[in-house]
C-alpha cells in the first residue's frame, strides 16, 4: 500500500475530513488532496506529522515493501521497546508472561462458541 492510500484510509478510518486532518498538520484541505492523490509527496516533516496525528509509526506511513512489520498502534511499539531494553532476566520473565496471556487469549478464542 503506497503512502497516500495510507493516508487517506487512516483518515478515513478516523472519519476526519480533509480539512481536520490538515489543520492537525498545519497545511490546507486541497494540499491533503493532492497527498492522497500521489499528486506531490509530502515532506519527512510533513509525514512524520501526519504519524502522529494518525497514531502510528513512521516506518509503518511510508513504507510500501511490505517489509516494515504492521505495528500501527504507538503504544504498543513504545511498550516492545521499553521491554526490549530491560535487563535480560527482566525481559525474559515479561517475555514469559506476555506468552501465557497470549496462549490463554488463543484457547479462548478458539474454544468460544461461534454464533
Amino acid at each position: 500500500m503506497t503512502l497516500s492510500e495510507k493516508i487517506l484510509r487512516l483518515r478515513k478510518e478516523r472519519k476526519w475530513s480533509q480539512k481536520k486532518l490538515a489543520s492537525m498538520i498545519g497545511t490546507s484541505g486541497p494540499v491533503l488532496g493532492r497527498y492522497e492523490r500521489e499528486e506531490i509527496t509530502p515532506s519527512v516533516e510533513v509525514a512524520r506529522k501526519l504519524a502522529e496525528a494518525f497514531g502510528v509509526t513512521l516506518d509503518y506511513l511510508v513504507d510500501e515493501t511490505g517489509i516494515v512489520a504492521e505495528i500501527i498502534d504507538r503504544k504498543v511499539l513504545n511498550r516492545i521497546t521499553e521491554i526490549d531494553h530491560l535487563d535480560k532476566d527482566d525481559k525474559k520473565t515479561i517475555i514469559h508472561v506476555i506468552d501465557s496471556l497470549l496462549r490463554d487469549a488463543k484457547a479462548k478464542k478458539a474454544y468460544a462458541p461461534h454464533v
